[in-house]
């Protein structure tokens, strides 16, 4: 039998400890101001690391780094675009990319100020995705942006700049291209509903996209020592579209590292971990992944960001 009375002991005094009272979060007070709320938030694990993105952030826009957004629809479809825009006027935002639902849903709230339709409701008899002014105004501002040389991008962002509609303020496309913010849009044919209508444009499509590609690599060569990317609530799109950007940038003889990166969203991907979080700072920088509602983590993120600066 072994004997317990012979366990060996030692002082806590002599125990390295990962927690300490230095690090805890503050009591919550009454009418306490935002910065003194962020500044009382624990000095551990996810909150940490959201310091340390904001500080990423704050540090890029004082030396003229980039600071790329990455942005799935749900962002959009989240009610989030004043506090995007807020970003975009303030240039702490230096380039915007959107995957294809992006544009349709920042086009319907610049169109009538609400977006996002009951998909289970509207696919029992065809009718999702069948929205006349939706398909209409998009796939004829790709077709004449990007035969005017436009990438895909601006091709919308100019056409709503343009246009009367009733709430373009609210449109990220639109604010965007007034403040000379890069726009990169990448489509994956077959994922969204404008290409179910015979006013798209496959071809035309494929090549304001491509152009916009090469726009997100020019970008993407200037993030070297200091820059940041972040990922807002694309799981594959984007994901994807940034590795290969990186790559070629890093193949064009640019020196890319050394810069921050980070995934928001709500729940683990596997794309977002390696591509965004993990693959491109393995020769230098720092990724973080950060699990939260966007509606509440991104005006968080952007809040903190603007206090800091």
């Amino acid at each position: 039998m072994i004997d317990i009375n012979k366990v060996k002991t030692y002082s806590m005094r002599k125990r390295h400890s990962k927690v300490g009272a230095k690090d805890f979060a503050r009591a919550p007070l009454r009418k306490r101001s935002f910065l003194s709320f962020y500044n009382c938030l624990p000095n551990l694990l996810k909150a940490k690391e959201l310091e340390a993105i904001v500080e990423a952030v704050v540090r890029a826009h004082k030396r003229k780094k980039p600071v790329i957004f990455m942005l799935g629809a749900h962002v959009i479809k989240s009610g989030l675009n004043p506090v995007l825009i807020e970003l975009i006027k303030k240039k702490i935002i230096t380039c915007i990319c959107l995957n294809g639902a992006g544009i349709i849903h920042d086009f319907e709230i610049a169109f009538s100020g609400r977006t996002s339709e009951d998909v289970g409701k509207n696919l029992n008899d065809g009718r999702f995705g069948m929205c006349r002014e939706t398909a209409e105004f998009l796939n004829n501002a790709v077709k004449e942006g990007v035969l005017d040389g436009r990438g895909l991008g601006y091709a919308v962002a100019h056409k709503i700049s343009g246009s009367k509609l009733r709430y373009k303020n609210l449109s990220i496309l639109y604010q965007a291209y007034q403040h000379k913010i890069p726009l990169c849009v990448f489509v994956a044919i077959g994922t969204d509903v404008i290409h179910q209508h015979p006013s798209f444009d496959a071809a035309l499509t494929g090549e304001g996209s491509l152009r916009d590609f090469q726009m997100l690599v020019e970008n993407i060569s200037r993030l070297n020592n200091g820059g940041v990317a972040l990922n807002f609530g694309s799981a594959v799109i984007l994901p994807e579209v940034f590795l290969k950007a990186l790559n070629l940038a890093r193949n064009l003889g640019d020196k890319v590292k050394d810069f921050v990166t980070a995934n928001f969203d709500m729940i683990y991907h596997y794309r977002p971990l390696q591509n965004v979080v993990s693959r491109p700072v393995m020769s230098g920088g720092k990724g973080y992944y950060i699990i939260g509602h966007h509606e509440i983590m991104f005006p968080l993120l952007a809040q903190a960001i603007i206090e800091k600066l």
